[in-house]
């Protein structure tokens, strides 16, 4: 895979578009300072090189009758190739399991879950989650409040220089 390239321009169209996937290319060309026709190319260049995944609409769980976000993490009794994919085939047919990560650490896989109330995280956890083969332990938590919740990249690092690593010498004994 080559290396992509990102030059200020295309930096400052990511950040827009992070902000309002919608806006049209005049919009974006008024704000980054080009033409839309090198908006549409830059955008296009973007998504081809897989810098721009998709576009989606954003939603608000609590809006939509999802009022619990909960966070678990999830140990399988054993690891292999079939019990991995097992889980990972069932967790990914449920809906209100909206992200699933493999992880290193006490769990192997952490889970985001939004449901509309606890009797329906109860119901989930209890009938569904827990009767999935391979399960050793499932450890939950529910979010009180939500701080901070964002899709929006971090890209600063792309405007600084690679800092180099510094070695760390040894004294020998």
């Amino acid at each position: 895979m080559s290396k992509i390239t990102i030059d200020r321009y295309d930096l400052a169209l990511l950040e827009a578009l992070q902000r309002k996937g919608n806006a049209t290319n005049a919009t974006l060309g008024e704000q980054i300072k080009l033409s839309a026709s090198q908006i549409s190319r830059r955008i296009q260049r973007l998504e081809e090189d897989g810098v721009i995944a998709g576009y989606v609409a954003l939603l608000a769980p609590t809006a939509l009758g999802l009022g619990v976000t909960a966070f678990a993490q999830v140990s399988l009794e054993r690891h292999s190739d079939t019990s991995n994919e097992v889980f990972e085939d069932a967790v990914a047919a449920m809906p209100e399991v909206i992200d699933c990560f493999s992880v290193s650490g006490d769990a192997d896989y952490m889970l985001r879950i939004v449901v509309p109330d606890l009797p329906a995280f109860s119901e989930l956890m209890m009938k569904r989650m827990l009767r999935l083969p391979g399960i050793a332990r499932i450890k939950t938590s529910i979010a009180l409040q939500t701080i901070k919740q964002t899709h929006a990249l971090p890209l600063d690092h792309l405007t600084q220089p690679s800092k180099p690593r510094q070695r760390v010498r040894y004294a020998e004994a």
